[in-house]
């Protein structure tokens, strides 16, 4: 991979106006917003970036919108959600010419799963067709997939360098890392729990958290390398209460309304996603605060 991924990599949202079109001026202002506050990467079109409703032409406009403004400043990631093998080949395909470290790509999604060795074909034609790095999103709740298979596909697969982890469990981030090589890219999505993720030695993080407050997330994986785990255990307690504020149904809506708190214009979700009620906004905005973020719009 090029540039190599590691540490804060937020998964951006996708700023979208009332009749669902894209405010490209929105996905440029949030790219500055995550690099001014200090991260590492930046994916798009992800789960918390709404990947999934898109169609490939605005697909294609959205990665091409975001890499451009990225302008290389931090390695960027293209997030790809689709229920088949050729679909995320054609995805991949799209971007030839776009700045892309890699793609981030889940498993097949739809009602029949595949086997074992079908699902490493799927990576392995994703990732020789494409020419691309992957980094497989393990995410599908009746497609999760296991350690033992991760690392059978990382290592017959060359192109695949890595996996996102999702889902709350630990002790599976844990396995995976235990038995992953040193050059395998291992990121926690394990969002209530980042600061144990990097301490078992996760490569880092791409977690919605991070978009809904990087600043504070940036502090925390500083506070880890440093080795200063009195101020990463004190980070983690006040980013806690964010976490159980935005999670659910609705994340990357709740995570535009953090975002817009901090000045960060995040606008609406895609239909038929709900804006946050007002028991989530004042959760938000009571986490934000916990953090010492200073608000900074009335939404």
């Amino acid at each position: 991979m090029k540039d190599r991924l590691y540490g804060i990599v937020p998964p951006m949202t996708t700023p979208f106006d009332k009749s669902g079109e894209v405010i490209e001026s929105a996905v440029r202002e949030q790219v500055d917003f995550l690099i001014e506050a200090g991260v590492h990467g930046i994916v798009a079109g992800g789960s918390n970036g709404e990947g999934h409703t898109f169609d490939r032409d605005g697909y294609a406009g959205l990665i091409e919108t975001a890499s451009s403004a990225v302008r290389g400043r931090v390695p960027f990631v293209a997030g790809v959600i689709v229920n088949s093998t050729r679909e995320a080949i054609e995805r991949g395909r799209l971007l030839k010419g776009m700045n892309v470290a890699a793609l981030q790509v889940t498993p097949v999604h739809y009602l029949f799963k595949p086997d074992d060795t079908a699902t490493l074909e799927h990576f392995r034609a994703v990732a020789e067709e494409t020419a691309l790095p992957i980094l497989i999103y393990n995410v599908i709740p009746w497609n999760y997939l296991s350690p033992a298979l991760l690392l059978r596909i990382m290592r017959e697969v060359p192109g695949v360098v890595g996996v996102k982890q999702s889902a709350g469990d630990l002790k599976l981030l844990s396995d995976l890392l235990e038995q992953a090589r040193p050059t395998d890219l291992i990121f926690s999505a394990v969002d209530a729990l980042l600061y144990p993720s990097y301490a078992l030695g996760a490569q880092g993080s791409i977690a919605a958290i991070l978009a809904a407050a990087p600043h504070a997330n940036v502090a925390l994986w500083d506070a880890v390398k440093a080795r200063d785990f009195d101020a990463a255990l004190e980070l983690h307690k006040r980013l806690l209460p964010l976490w159980n504020a935005i999670v659910g149904d609705n994340l990357p809506a709740c995570v535009k309304y953090a975002q817009s708190l901090q000045g960060c214009a995040a606008f609406l979700p895609r239909a038929p996603m709900p804006q946050p009620n007002e028991r989530q906004k004042a959760a938000i905005r009571a986490a934000l605060e916990g953090l010492s973020i200073k608000i900074k719009t009335a939404a």
